[in-house]
C-alpha cells in the first residue's frame, strides 16, 4: 500500500507551492479543495444540496456556489457553517476514499493529501500515515493572501483567527517546511523531503510512522 502524507498548513503559508512541487517530483496529489470546488460546481451535488439548504441565492447565475456569500454567512453564523459542513464533509471524504484507493499500485511512490483544515476538523486522520505541515512567519502570511486575494489585513487576520495556530500545527506535524524564503530555497527542502518520503515507501508499513 502507498504510504499517504497530509499536507496542510495556514493560508498563505504556500501549501500550493509544496503541493505543486512534489506532484513534479512523482507524488500522487489528491486535494480537498479542489474535489469541493467540483463538487459545487453547476449540476453537481453538493451545489444541489447548498441549494436546497440555503436557498438559491447562494448559488451563482451559473449553478455553482457562490463562495465569497456562502463565506461571509459561515463566519457570521456558526450554525450555518455547521451546515454546510454536514453537506459537503461526507461528500469529500467519500471522493478522497475513492481517489486513494484509485491511486494504490499506481507508478507514484507516495499519495500526497491536501487538506488545509486538517488539524482545524480532526479528519482523515485514520487515512494517513504521516502528516507534513508547511508553515511560515504570520506577517508573511499576511502579505502574500493580500497579494493574490486584495483582501485587506483585517480580514486575512480574522481568518488566520479561525485556523489552528502555528503552534497547535507544529504539535501535530511529523515534518514541517519552512516556506520564509525565495521559491528555490522552497524547492531545495521540497526536493530532500521527496527522497525522505521516497524510502519511507519501500519501507514496510508498520515502521514508516516512527522514521
Amino acid at each position: 500500500m502507498l504510504p499517504v502524507i497530509a499536507l496542510t498548513g495556514g493560508i498563505g503559508s504556500g501549501k500550493s507551492s509544496v503541493t505543486s512541487i512534489l506532484k513534479e517530483l512523482g507524488a500522487a496529489i489528491i486535494d480537498s479543495d479542489e474535489i469541493a470546488h467540483q463538487l459545487t460546481s453547476p449540476g453537481q451535488a453538493g451545489a444541489e444540496a447548498i441549494r436546497r439548504q440555503f436557498g438559491p441565492t447562494f448559488l451563482r447565475a451559473d449553478g455553482a456556489l457562490d463562495r465569497a456569500r456562502m463565506r461571509e454567512l459561515v463566519f457570521a453564523d456558526p450554525t450555518a457553517k455547521k451546515k454546510l459542513e454536514a453537506i459537503l464533509h461526507p461528500m469529500i471524504r467519500a471522493e478522497v476514499s475513492a481517489r486513494i484507493g484509485a491511486e494504490q499500485g499506481g507508478p507514484a511512490p507516495y499519495i500526497v493529501l491536501a487538506v488545509p483544515l486538517l488539524i482545524e476538523t480532526g479528519a482523515y486522520r485514520e487515512l494517513v500515515q504521516r502528516i507534513l505541515v508547511v508553515d511560515c512567519a504570520e506577517e508573511l502570511q499576511v502579505s502574500r493572501v493580500m497579494q493574490r486575494s486584495g483582501l485587506d489585513p483585517d480580514q486575512v487576520r480574522a481568518i488566520m483567527a479561525n485556523q489552528a495556530s502555528r503552534e497547535t500545527r507544529f504539535r501535530h506535524a511529523d515534518d514541517v517546511v519552512e516556506n520564509n524564503a525565495d521559491l528555490g530555497t522552497l524547492r531545495s527542502t521540497v526536493v530532500a523531503l521527496h527522497g525522505k518520503y521516497s524510502a519511507l515507501a519501500a519501507k514496510p508499513s508498520k515502521s514508516r510512522l516512527n522514521s
